[in-house]
């Protein structure tokens, strides 16, 4: 296989703008690679992959938390924000990590979980000791209303009451997540310079920027405010499953409060010398979009924000895509969206969405010609469909908690497969923390590398296809539009114009071009091309690539 692979990067350069239109490999590292037959992944597996990666030709890997923690939420219950669970390593890993991938040209991200932090933190152990320490008030504390109920209405995502009564301080305590995940008080500033001091550490250690887990939880309202009932007709399932009562508040108290936008402001000048970035998830299920963008306007904001909009159960139709297109150019023009189709927390989108390959080629394509940049999930590139696991070998809480309507998080979470030969897909030699899917093995990497028509091969000649062209992948783009099936827009950059169109169904679909003199591109992306009549005819799950100079007619 020749694959051209990036050049290394500079030591001690600076490229702020790296961030924008790149494409980033998020890795679940519990599931990626196992170096020492433990059955969970490492950070040595992760360099021991890196050339894979490098294959890709994608710009920066996104690693979710591997910091020290009880493993509750699978280290988003962070126990200490600056070293390394045993379970994946030492900081000499990390470091190794680092290393290696700047070596083969690619940047760093790492996953860091700043609204809560584990029960068993130093932090939260100080501040649940007495009403009177140093930390008393690091964490969201309460009093009970006078009949002993918690303080508010708020819910937690994971279910329940999102409050949990401490019998130390006879208070309540908030979290958002599980009762072992409890809040941080970012309203106070000890807590925000502690919090930018852990951004510091790790970008001192080499990384490039961060992905900011739930990053519009941040604040909560002073006044404990109740959230108000949502109405049925604005319910989704975007950020939590139906059966969730989560579903029921707009959670206008618990989350989403203007004040997060000072401490944003802080975060971004503690990445600014470095040229590091950041994406952060807004998880909300009504005004995701509008959040994206006030936390992304200007220059002084967060560079990304993760979009949950195409990570819905409901496969995006044509006017979808134009609903959600247009809705970011209304409340998010000067804003810069991350776009993804699956990832740790959904169900993989070739099951989700019941893909076709043909299916999955044109949506991979298309998330390659979005004005925006691209999170992929390991994986997502061999089109692993969702595992089922059994409910005796589910690990993860949320889906034991709403199981059977919702199994939860473990079926996309399942190890990643190289090798065909062993029933562990070569991701260990001992037993995985969660079995491997059997009909995972004949898609896994070694077996698509030897097949010209894997899909495997597809996302690498889409991604390269998205570098080869700034107008895709840093470009301004038209009003995106729909006919029939069909969506369509223009991407366009110093001087070169793309027009992008995609058939969002199994049936064959018709599409007048617009006016020029139009060259057609992709052809190893399977782009049809113009009929004699003038017309573009797309077969099922087909695109159209083409291009032309702006300033030929």
């Amino acid at each position: 296989m020749n694959v051209a692979v990036k050049a290394p990067l500079a030591m001690g350069a600076v490229d702020s703008d790296w961030w924008r239109g790149a494409v980033i490999y998020q890795i679940y590292p519990r599931s990626f690679q196992d170096s020492n037959g433990d059955g969970v992944g490492d950070l040595a597996g992760i360099v021991q992959r890196l050339p894979y990666i490098a294959t890709l030709d994608v710009d920066a890997i996104w690693i979710s938390p591997f910091f020290t923690s009880p493993m509750k939420d699978f280290g988003y219950d962070v126990s200490d924000y600056c070293d390394v669970d045993p379970m994946f390593g030492t900081l000499a890993d990390f470091d190794a990590v680092v290393e290696t991938a700047h070596r083969l040209g690619i940047r760093v991200m790492i996953d860091l979980v700043l609204s809560h932090t584990s029960d068993v933190h130093p932090w939260f152990v100080d501040s649940r000791a007495n009403r009177d320490n140093g930390r008393n008030d690091w964490y969201v504390w309460a009093e009970p209303k006078p009949d002993g109920t918690p303080p508010n209405n708020w819910l937690s995502i994971f279910g329940g009451s999102a409050w949990q009564w401490d019998t130390r301080r006879e208070q309540y305590y908030l979290h958002n997540f599980l009762v072992s995940q409890p809040d941080l008080n970012f309203h106070n500033m000890d807590v925000q310079d502690a919090l930018l001091d852990v951004a510091t550490f790790w970008l001192n250690r080499g990384v490039d920027g961060f992905r900011l887990d739930t990053i519009n939880f941040y604040f909560h309202d002073a006044e404990l405010r109740d959230n108000p009932a949502l109405p049925p007709e604005r319910r989704n399932a975007d950020t939590a499953p139906a059966v969730n009562p989560y579903n029921h508040q707009e959670h206008i108290y618990s989350k989403n409060r203007p004040e997060n936008l000072a401490f944003l402001r802080k975060l971004r000048a503690v990445m600014e010398p470095f040229g590091a970035a950041a994406v952060g998830e807004v998880g909300d299920a009504q005004r995701g979009l509008e959040i994206m963008g006030e936390y992304t306007a200007g220059d002084d904001l967060m560079q990304m924000c993760y979009a949950f909009e195409f990570l819905s159960p409901e496969q995006p139709t044509a006017a979808r895509i134009v609903e959600v297109m247009t809705r970011v150019d209304d409340v998010a023009a000067d804003g810069w969206a991350c776009w993804a189709f699956s990832n740790h927390d959904v169900k993989r989108h070739a099951s989700r969405w019941d893909l076709p390959p043909a299916a999955q080629r044109m949506f991979a394509t298309m998330l390659m010609c979005l004005r925006g940049s691209v999170c992929l999930y390991q994986g997502e590139e061999l089109g692993l469909p969702e595992a089922d696991v059994a409910f005796e070998d589910l690990q993860d809480p949320y889906g034991i908690e709403f199981w059977p309507e919702f199994k939860g998080r473990d079926g996309c979470r399942t190890p990643m497969v190289w090798e065909p030969s062993n029933q562990n897909g070569a991701f260990t030699a001992g037993r995985p923390w969660l079995p491997v899917a059997s009909e995972h093995l004949a898609l896994s990497v070694a077996a698509q590398e030897d097949d010209p028509a894997a899909l495997l091969h597809h996302y690498r000649r889409a991604i390269t296809f998205r570098q080869a062209n700034p107008a895709l992948s840093v470009g301004a783009h038209d009003k995106v539009a729909a006919t029939g099936d069909v969506v369509y827009f223009t991407r366009a950059h110093d001087g070169v114009q793309i027009f992008c169109a995609f058939n969002i169904s199994d049936t064959p679909s018709d599409l007048d071009l617009p006016k020029g003199a139009w060259i057609p591109i992709g052809d190893d992306l399977g782009a049809a091309h113009v009929s004699a009549d003038g017309w573009m005819h797309l077969g099922p799950w087909q695109v159209c690539l083409l291009t032309k100079l702006a300033d030929k007619v």
